[in-house]
């Protein structure tokens, strides 16, 4: 299968960016997008409103975070990117973000792990938040280094949320699938008393969910 060209890969990182401004999962100057390219990666700057990004703010770095082709300074969290990429070899996007009520969840100390929903079972597995690390220091990288070997979306305590994916459709989709869940689950929380899943049902989806990806694979 062919790779796809920077031309694309710039095209569609920025459109990804607009997307999570429309969808009000990041605000400002918030968020960090990156995808694989070449022999590194393309990536966000930090400092601009990823609603109004365009493709020439974009900046190539290096495997060693440094940059390679573009103005500016890479995303502030590129070493959170880095980290993904050297533990999840098969990662080729990753998208984090600051999804408002995901985020609201983690200040509350409330697990979205407690609550889960079939179908973000099937296509992400469970959500598991990550203990707070200070923002844009080593211990963000350090503090998803065990979950992320297992998840495709961890929240971020107080920091947002991050997702991964074999393209940055699919890291993108997962990010708002996530907050789309957390608003199902807020909303829930307000009616009363909530049901959970059993512990056997949500080992079911998750057999299921190995199922599948064998059979994409």
């Amino acid at each position: 299968m062919a790779k796809t060209t920077e031309k694309t890969l710039r095209e569609n990182l920025v459109r990804v960016c607009r997307m999570l401004h429309h969808k009000n999962l990041i605000a400002a100057m918030d968020g960090n997008v990156s995808v694989k390219c070449g022999d590194g990666l393309l990536t966000t700057p930090s400092g601009v409103n990823k609603g109004f990004l365009e493709e020439d703010h974009l900046i190539l770095v290096d495997w060693n975070g440094r940059v390679v082709e573009g103005g500016g300074q890479p995303t502030s969290e590129m070493a959170m990117h880095l980290a993904v990429y050297r533990l999840r070899p098969e990662v080729e996007a990753v998208v984090h973000a600051h999804p408002p009520v995901a985020t609201a969840f983690s200040i509350a100390g409330i697990s979205l792990e407690d609550f889960v929903l079939p179908e973000v079972v099937m296509t992400m597995g469970v959500i598991p938040t990550v203990s707070y690390a200070t923002p844009t220091t080593a211990e963000v990288p350090e503090s998803i280094r065990t979950l992320v070997l297992k998840h495709d979306a961890l929240i971020l305590e107080r920091h947002g949320a991050l997702t991964v994916g074999r393209d940055l459709m699919e890291a993108y989709n997962k990010m708002e699938k996530l907050e789309h869940a957390a608003l199902i689950i807020f909303s829930a929380l307000q009616l009363g008393r909530v049901k959970r899943l059993p512990p056997r049902e949500v080992e079911k989806l998750l057999h299921l969910k190995i199922i599948q990806k064998l059979q994409s694979s």
